[in-house]
This record gives C-alpha cells, sequence and structure tokens, in this order.
C-alpha cells in the first residue's frame, strides 16, 4: 500500500476498508449552535462514521492527528465550474483539487455560464446540463464531489423540458443568465423547476458578466427561489434595508460569498442574528469568476465571518458544512455516525499568536490543513496551500508510518 501522490485515484485504504483517527483535541459537529465536542477519535467503515468518541483499537489505516480538531467538509455553494479540472474563465488548470487543499469537499455548479461558445437555444441549454452532470457524476478531481450540471434558466425552456431535465439527473437551475428582458418574466419556469424538484438558486444584486442584469429583492421575492444567491454582492450587493425585507420577507436560503462585499456580509450576519435566521445562511465563493480562483476561499469566508462577525468559530463553520448540506439536500456536511466520513483536520498555523485552529480563526488566522479526508479516503496530508500546520498527522497503515 502506497501513498499516491495525485490524490485523484491514491488513497490509504480501500473504499470498504475501516480507518481510525485518533489523538484528536476535539470535533466539530457542523451544526448551528452545538459546541464542539471533546471526542478523541473518528472511527470509519466502508467510507461512513460508525463512532464518535475516545475510542482505541486499531483500523486498516489509523491517523494519529496529534492533537487536531476535525470539522466537517467543506461545501462551495457558489463554484462556476465547467468541465473537468479547468476553468476557461481564468484559464486555471487543476482548480477543484486545490480547493481540496482548502478544505473543500463539495461544490455546488452555480451553472457552467463560463463554456466558451455557451448555447442559449432550447436544445443546447438542456445539453449542456445534462452533459456536466454525467461528466461530474463519473469525475472527482481531488475526491472532491462536484454536483456539476445547473441548467440555466431561459425562456424558451418549457414545463416538460424541467420535467426531462429531472428524468435525466439534473438537479439544479441558476436563474441570472438567461435572455429575460424582465428577471421576474423568469417566475414560470422557477415554478416549473421546483415542481419538477430541481433546486433554484437565483443571482442577486448587480450586473456580473456581460449580457447579465441586475436582480433586486423585488424580483427575489417574486421568483421565490430555494437560494438567494450571493447577496452580499457577486460582486455588488444588495442595499442594506432590502436585506432586511429579504430575510424578514421571506424563508430563502441567505447565501454569502467570498467574492462580494464584506461589509454587506457582516450587516447580513448582524440582521440574521439578531432575526433567527443564522440557520438559513450558506456560504460559497462565487469563483471561479473575475475575482479569480481562490483555494482558501471558504476557510478565509470562515474566518472573516467569525474574526469580524462576533461568531463563535463552530458556528461559522456550520453555516459552510451542516447549513449547506441541509439546504442541498446531501448526507455530508455533519460529522455523526452513520454520515460519510468526510472531515479536514486543522491544527493552528505555525508560528501563529493562538492556542488552537478555531482560536486562529475567531482571530482573523487560516489555521493549518494536516489532512483531508473524503468517504474515508484520505486524499491530502499537509495541504500546499494553508499555512503550515503546528503538527504534522501521522498515518499508519500495514506497518508503514506515513510521512
Amino acid at each position: 500500500m502506497t501513498w499516491d501522490g495525485t490524490y485523484d485515484v491514491g488513497h490509504f485504504g480501500p473504499p470498504e476498508g475501516s480507518l481510525l483517527v485518533r489523538n484528536l483535541r476535539a470535533v466539530v459537529t457542523g451544526r448551528l449552535g452545538e459546541a464542539p465536542l471533546p471526542a478523541s477519535s473518528i472511527r470509519v467503515e466502508g467510507g461512513r462514521i460508525v463512532a464518535i468518541g475516545d475510542e482505541g483499537g486499531d483500523a486498516d489505516v489509523v491517523v494519529d492527528a496529534q492533537g487536531a480538531v476535525a470539522v466537517p467538509g467543506l461545501i462551495d455553494t457558489h463554484s462556476h465550474v465547467v468541465f473537468g479540472d479547468y476553468t476557461p474563465r481564468q484559464h486555471a488548470i487543476g482548480w477543484l483539487e486545490s480547493y481540496m487543499h482548502g478544505g473543500v469537499t463539495r461544490v455546488m455548479s452555480a451553472s457552467e455560464v463560463h463554456l466558451p461558445g455557451r448555447p442559449n437555444d432550447r436544445a443546447g441549454v438542456k445539453a449542456l446540463a445534462i452533459a456536466a452532470q454525467r461528466a461530474y457524476a463519473n469525475f472527482r478531481p481531488g475526491g472532491v464531489k462536484v454536483m456539476g450540471g445547473s441548467v440555466i434558466c431561459e425562456p424558451v425552456l418549457t414545463r416538460e423540458d424541467f420535467q426531462e431535465l429531472a428524468a435525466a439527473g439534473v438537479r439544479l437551475m441558476k436563474v441570472g443568465f438567461g435572455a429575460f428582458s424582465d428577471p421576474a418574466e423568469a417566475a414560470p419556469q422557477v415554478a416549473w423547476a421546483k415542481e419538477a424538484g430541481l433546486l433554484v438558486m437565483c443571482h442577486s444584486g448587480g450586473a456580473s458578466i456581460p449580457g447579465s442584469r441586475p436582480i433586486t429583492v423585488d424580483h427575489l421575492l417574486a421568483l421565490r427561489p430555494h437560494i438567494a444567491g450571493h447577496i452580499n454582492g457577486g460582486t455588488t450587493a444588495l442595499p442594506d434595508e432590502d436585506l432586511v425585507r429579504l430575510i424578514e420577507g421571506s424563508d430563502m436560503a441567505l447565501q454569502l460569498v467570498q467574492a462580494g462585499n464584506l461589509r454587506s456580509s457582516l450587516f447580513i450576519l448582524r440582521q440574521a442574528r439578531e432575526r433567527g435566521a443564522l440557520g438559513r445562511v450558506i456560504l460559497g465563493t462565487d469563483t471561479p469568476s473575475g475575482t479569480g480562483v481562490m483555494p482558501l476561499g471558504m476557510l478565509k469566508t470562515i474566518a472573516e465571518l467569525s474574526s469580524l462577525g462576533g461568531l463563535a468559530a463552530a458556528d461559522a463553520i456550520a453555516l459552510a458544512t451542516g447549513n449547506a448540506a441541509r439546504v442541498l439536500s446531501v448526507e455530508d456536511g455533519v460529522l455523526e455516525p452513520g454520515r460519510p466520513a468526510d472531515m479536514v483536520l486543522l491544527q493552528e498555523p505555525w508560528g501563529g499568536t493562538q492556542p488552537g485552529p478555531l482560536e486562529s480563526l475567531q482571530f482573523g488566522d487560516i489555521p493549518g490543513i494536516c489532512a483531508v479526508i473524503i468517504d474515508g479516503q484520505i486524499r491530502a496530508l499537509r495541504s500546499r496551500n494553508t499555512p503550515a500546520a503546528a503538527r504534522q498527522v501521522v498515518v499508519h497503515a500495514r506497518g508503514r508510518s506515513y510521512p
């Protein structure tokens, strides 16, 4: 059993094997309002968590966490994937695998809008969504779970088209880039998509790419998508007074992104807390985009919301994990028995001022990632993107130790 540095196929132990992470400092569950568990171990069988506690024993693969804190793998709910591990937007190769080195284990497509020559006819729009969904179902760069194939809402789409898309496996729709003269005209398509079981996200705020239009809170309240996308701006934020209307007048998920307006994010966070709506807040990067490719975008957003927004680090992490998982209806995002073993092991950064990774986030520092595990398979040890961790994990497998 050897370490394959490509991570795409390499891992310690087969998916059906056992893995024990021991010598943990704590476990962040990913549930909003839950304090970190004082657990020292996580046992995994067949890619799923079977126990969290203070278990000893042996396993096919044993990870000595050296006092790391385990957190759920981060879920980027606003990612402009196209095909493969390449983005034409910034001509970057290997960006998804690089995001895994930033703790991201799942990304949700916000539409494949950056495809050169993107079609907007009825057949082409459907074909693009189906092809992207199929491609990412078969390809996981760095082990990252890509929810690809977000159909771009266009006026040519009919109720029958959404039934066809759903039957083909497409589960997502994005409003905001279609050829509507007024965004409110997309209301029938939103209703049909919901009827077919698709999860609908809508652009909000100022116009982004050429050909798009501003989408206001009045549009959002008329369309009623499941997710109000990047309400802190993508990159131009909504007015503060309209954000309050959105929080109070709807039950939409409230998405904050790294490629938006930080001042607006902190305002939204404060308003959501005061109104008991933190459970609706989810996080994304809105990348690749004009802002760039940001492998540490999710961790940076968590650090900003915790350090500047006064949110406990475990709760800031929950916005990017448990909250997102609930909105996306996926099993990962929470560390508990029965769930997929998607987790990130964090240490305080080497040379930092804080005693642990959660304290580092609350101070505004990016912690060091010392392991990324997806479906019980080790996909990375020391991150090539985060600051160096104060301590590195040691992996024991078949009588050998790594590194």
